[in-house]
């Protein structure tokens, strides 16, 4: 892989270190074991872990006691915990959360970070939930569906539409609480990103201060490089590099299984067939050229915000347009790993069928849908993408 520290901090990279690679090696076998998927929930030791190594005080600010680094260099650090497992690099990437918080007043944040850079944050931003101004703020009720995460949170944000009796108040909003405020109700029940644990979120009659809610993409109020990076853009980032991890993985698995696999109709073993070894190139080539202009578009945006100068339009579409380009070739990448392994890859418990299902989970999420490429193309033409796309 590239160096993961380019444009970013001086410091070395997350995942550079012992301990680092010894948690993603006990991840993959843990995965392999079916451990996330059968409880529908990445493990709190490893939530615990992440938080001891820095997956979330990554992109704190150092005022904070984070250590402020690149969308470039999380990334990859998503990417490579999603390498070996899926659910557990998307759980990963909600490390971005500092970028939703900045919109919080400054004196909240702080409260934040008072105790420890470390918050686990998790939200359920849909639909927003009618939210009436009562004595010492908002009064939230509601259920709130795909809140990733939420089983290790410490923090947690649900989508607020305020009211004063009938009468609607401004943008939708998001409310912030502790996470023993909220009850998880264990709803997710998927076939792909399974551990993931993207359950809903119940608050009942819970009062919020005004000043713990903000405006999901409004103005944030920190200053740092990294809060003049475009925020959509980055949220749909660290969710689609977690395609390109998992496709990763299974072109790993195919390669370290091709050359000791025996047909069992007495065929060549795969390392040795001639389409097998076509098609796997093919898709190596598909992934690293999806993955090549997926941190190109990141770098050469980031570069701007660092010299002062605000991503282009054309920048910020490259950013969407890369994220979803990465996530079907992933997918598609993954699939002809699955097609190649024949039999062996439609069993339960084969990685390759976990593989292809994580891929696919990822396609379908909002940020990756084909209207990306309605918007791309608009942009090319000179003309307006919808509103929400930049």
């Amino acid at each position: 892989m590239t160096s993961l520290n380019a444009r970013g901090s001086d410091a070395a990279p997350i995942f550079s270190s012992g301990a680092f690679q010894q948690l993603l090696a006990e991840i993959r076998e843990r995965a392999r074991s079916n451990e996330f998927d059968r409880q529908k929930h990445i493990s709190q030791d490893i939530i615990e872990r992440f938080r001891e190594l820095g997956v979330y005080r990554a992109l704190v600010p150092k005022r904070f006691g984070g250590e402020q680094r690149s969308p470039g260099e999380f990334c990859r650090m998503v990417e490579a915990i999603s390498v070996a497992d899926g659910s557990a690099g998307w759980v990963a990437s909600f490390g971005m959360s500092p970028v939703y918080l900045s919109a919080l007043p400054l004196d909240t944040i702080a409260q934040v970070y008072a105790e420890s850079p470390d918050v686990v944050f998790a939200g359920g931003i849909f639909p927003p939930q009618p939210a009436q101004y009562v004595d010492g703020g908002l009064e939230v009720s509601g259920r709130w569906k795909f809140s990733s995460g939420c089983m290790g949170a410490s923090l947690v944000g649900v989508g607020i539409a305020p009211k004063k009796g009938d009468e609607s108040l401004g943008l939708p909003r998001m409310a912030v609480l502790p996470r023993h405020q909220a009850r998880v109700e264990q709803s997710w029940d998927v076939v792909g990103l399974i551990g993931t644990g993207s359950h809903d979120l119940v608050v009942d009659k819970v009062v919020v201060p005004e000043d713990w809610t903000f405006v999901r993409g409004g103005p944030s109020n920190l200053d740092e490089p990294l809060f003049r990076y475009p925020s959509l853009s980055f949220a749909t980032q660290v969710l689609s590099v977690v395609g390109l991890g998992v496709a990763r993985a299974a072109l790993d698995y195919l390669a370290d299984m091709a050359s000791g696999r025996t047909s069992v109709t007495g065929a060549p073993i795969l390392a040795e067939r001639p389409l097998a070894q076509a098609e796997f190139a093919k898709a190596e080539a598909s992934l690293r050229a999806a993955r090549a202009w997926f941190y190109e578009a990141i770098d050469e945006a980031w570069d701007s915000v660092l010299s002062g100068v605000p991503a282009s339009v054309e920048q910020t579409n490259m950013l969407r347009l890369s994220s979803t380009h990465a996530t079907r070739v992933a997918a598609e990448v993954a699939r002809t790993a699955q097609m190649l392994s024949g039999m062996t890859g439609i069993y339960r418990d084969s990685p390759l069928a976990r593989f292809v299902n994580d891929t696919q989970v990822v396609t379908q999420h909002a940020f990756m849908g084909d209207v990306t490429y309605q918007n791309a193309g608009a942009i090319f033409f000179g003309k307006s993408p919808l509103p929400g796309y930049l």
